[in-house]
């Protein structure tokens, strides 16, 4: 946790700007279930509303990055504030992205309604949704309590979703090869995959930042002298 300051407003700044990142991390999480059922289900009303959310996630943005600039010229932060109210700019940059993310799948479940799908054309984006809304979680957890094991760890499962992605991609190839009449339906499927390994990508970004709220370092860096140990080694 931050330390207490002097000044309690100050305290209840920061406060409060976390709570503000929370609140984000939690819509663009209902939003990511949201557009993946519409997508899932076809539902129309679902995609409407998860189109709609998207801009109260644009406005969150805006709303943090007012509350973190006011708070820098105001209270001329340094050391572990000034860290934690930069990284609270490009968490929530990231979380704007992924709910672009999520709305683009609710977008794409439009464009599919009517084709009529094969329910085993699905299979493999619901388990990278299932995936990459465990990665956003996670992330978001590892941000929130600073837990730099954790985001690691985050970190580490990003090859797991590339991979997931690369064998949906050939799965949908296939289909499209078997038969003409797939090519249109899982075309769109196939940008829905790819809107899911960019979240899943944004998730990294952000156990990232929360490595580097914790420890001050950037976690590639230290990946790559802790390789270079081991080689000598």
């Amino acid at each position: 946790m931050a330390p207490e300051h002097i000044v309690s407003s100050y305290n209840d700044e920061l406060v409060a700007l976390a709570q503000t990142i929370a609140e984000m991390g939690g819509q663009v999480e209902v939003a990511i279930e949201n557009g993946t059922k519409a997508l899932l289900k076809l539902d129309r009303e679902l995609a409407d509303l998860t189109i709609i959310a998207d801009q109260r996630i644009d406005d969150m943005q805006r709303k943090i990055d007012d509350m973190a600039v006011s708070m820098i010229a105001r209270r001329q932060p340094m050391a572990s504030d000034l860290r934690s109210i930069i990284t609270a700019i490009h968490v929530a940059s990231d979380l704007e992205r992924v709910g672009d993310m999520a709305k683009q799948l609710a977008r794409r479940s439009l464009k599919i309604e009517g084709l009529n799908l094969q329910p085993t054309f699905y299979n493999g984006v619901r388990n990278m949704t299932a995936l990459v809304l465990r990665q956003i979680k996670e992330s978001l957890d590892a941000y929130s309590s600073r837990d730099a094991e954790g985001a690691i760890q985050v970190c580490n499962r990003d090859d797991e979703v590339d991979a997931m992605y690369t064998s949906l991609f050939r799965e949908l190839l296939t289909y499209m090869m078997e038969d003409p009449r797939n090519i249109t339906p899982c075309t769109h499927l196939l940008f829905c995959a790819k809107s899911l390994e960019r979240i899943g990508d944004h998730a990294t970004n952000i156990a990232e930042r929360a490595y580097y709220l914790q420890t001050g370092k950037q976690l590639s860096s230290d990946v790559e002298e802790l390789q270079r140990t081991q080689i000598k080694a």
